[in-house]
């Protein structure tokens, strides 16, 4: 049976020559893992950008609940990035990002219109803002936190050991818009990160390792 859902993908896979398996959040249905066929042959070649790091997708695909790997019967970019594909700080975030999202994002999650919409429209704003969005990512995994139920709306009650100050960054940063920025260092950044990171591993276990996180300190 057909569906009709917009999709945001966290991560795909090359499967034999030409093929790939790519996991995609969609909106009608979850976290789901679809195989397309050729995509990466000669010929079609520029079809394998819809599948970059959180490509925002309208898609009609097939459902069947006895299979674990469905298809994808037509599929569109929604949303073509201005800036994140440009960008190379805003690449690194998009793919540390969508790292994040396959780790933590389970394909068990039933009601999923709140989180799906979050993220998608995040994803919306990180294109478009023009500048300020070096804090775009701590931003976005202290909000998300919230939805995948160990949120962060009180900061000093999880990071007991942090100095008043960065406690007060990362209120700001978590009760506050994308576009509300706030001045910080670099070296601060990434000290934040770590924070946020070690508490998302206290609750998510399949976060070990994140490959991204070494690459996103050297370029934000």
């Amino acid at each position: 049976m057909l569906h009709k859902t917009r999709g945001v993908v966290f991560k795909y896979f090359k499967y034999r020559d030409t093929s790939i398996i790519v996991k995609v959040f969609t909106e009608a249905f979850g976290l789901q893992t679809y195989i397309v066929n050729g995509v990466r042959s000669k010929s079609s070649r520029s079809r394998i950008a819809l599948y970059q790091p959180l490509t925002l997708l309208d898609m009609v695909v097939y459902k069947k609940n006895a299979t674990e790997i469905n298809r994808i019967s037509e599929v569109k970019c929604n949303h073509p990035f201005s800036t994140i594909s440009t960008d190379i700080k805003k690449t690194y975030i998009a793919i540390f990002l969508a790292e994040v999202l396959y780790k933590c994002v389970k394909e068990e999650e039933e009601d999923v219109s709140d989180l799906f919409n979050f993220i998608y429209h995040s994803i919306e704003i990180l294109d478009h803002l023009e500048s300020g969005y070096e804090n775009f990512h701590l931003q976005f995994l202290l909000k998300l936190s919230h939805y995948l139920g160990f949120g962060l709306e009180s900061p000093k009650d999880h990071f007991l050991t942090m100095e008043d100050e960065d406690l007060g960054l990362l209120t700001h940063l978590v009760n506050n818009s994308y576009e509300a920025h706030v001045k910080i260092s670099n070296s601060l950044r990434r000290t934040l990160l770590d924070h946020i990171v070690r508490f998302y591993k206290v609750h998510i276990e399949s976060l070990k390792e994140i490959n991204s996180l070494n690459i996103l300190k050297e370029v934000i």
